[in-house]
């Protein structure tokens, strides 16, 4: 008899204590408890040490933490026609735990469903260009998308963003042909406009070299320097130096004649003296 009473007594203390670990439920810090009376809303409880009645209550803990996901590549055909594929990542938090609980089933895989046809939506209402430029603008028309459809469920999507687009080969020999024809194009122009500053440079030290012509022959001496700095054998003459070693040689014979004049009247004049620099003879002069 004594052992059916230990017995019965182990037995009450078990199911007590088993009772007592199931009416016993923690809720942490970044959690929230949504409670159910035979099935009906009973309301929230905060994080802590919180008891209900086993076999009457259910407790669901709802994490309010900001939870990231990532969305699956989806081959998305742009506005102008080119396949791409797009792989983003997603991250929101819940804000009302009971609508959590019971606007919808399985919060986490609706978001993810719902993310990745909105992905496929809004990029192929966007241009290859666009998509690849303006990833900040659909990133932004994403979430506003998300935003509407997920605040029925007491969810927030607090940032979408691109995260790799991978685009076909023949488009990016094209991309990589038309980026090395637009540096070419940038180098031409540059190579123009040098040649644009280089002429009118010139242009103005022509008319300075007019004004002062013995600025060109010094330009033509220091030529001459720069190339015997070489140690050269052959020495170029420019065009112009040689006629004016020229005339200078002719205003020499003119001057050697005039001295010879002055000295004996009965000397004449010598022709290449009394010749102009063109190789002419002076007015009435026969020779």
């Amino acid at each position: 008899m004594n052992a059916w009473v230990i017995f019965l007594v182990a037995v009450v203390v078990l199911v007590l204590l088993l009772g007592l670990a199931m009416a016993v439920k923690i809720v942490k810090q970044y959690e929230r408890g949504v409670l159910f009376r035979f099935g009906r809303l009973r309301g929230t409880r905060n994080p802590g040490l919180r008891l209900i009645i086993p076999f009457v209550d259910v407790l669901h803990r709802v994490s309010l933490r900001v939870i990231t996901m990532p969305i699956q590549s989806q081959g998305i055909i742009t506005r102008d026609n080119v396949s791409v594929d797009v792989s983003a990542v997603a991250y929101f938090r819940v804000v009302d735990a009971v609508k959590s609980v019971v606007a919808i089933e399985n919060v986490h895989a609706a978001i993810n469903q719902i993310a990745q046809t909105t992905l496929r939506k809004v990029v192929g209402q966007h241009t290859l260009d666009q998509t690849l430029s303006e990833t900040d603008q659909i990133n932004l028309d994403i979430r506003k998308i998300l935003d509407v459809t997920t605040v029925e469920w007491g969810v927030e999507v607090t940032l979408v963003e691109l995260k790799d687009i991978q685009l076909p080969e023949s488009m990016k020999r094209a991309m990589a042909k038309q980026a090395e024809a637009e540096r070419e194009k940038r180098a031409k122009i540059i190579n123009a406009e040098g040649e644009a500053l280089a002429a009118a440079a010139l242009g103005e030290a022509s008319d300075i070299m007019m004004a002062h012509p013995l600025a060109l022959q010094l330009r033509n001496l220091q030529t001459l320097i720069e190339i015997g700095v070489d140690k050269n054998t052959t020495v170029v003459f420019p065009g112009p130096l040689m006629s004016t070693i020229q005339e200078m040689g002719a205003f020499l014979s003119r001057e050697t004649g005039a001295a010879a004049k002055l000295a004996d009247p009965t000397v004449s004049e010598p022709v290449s003296a009394r010749a102009g620099a063109n190789g002419s003879l002076p007015p009435g002069d026969v020779r």
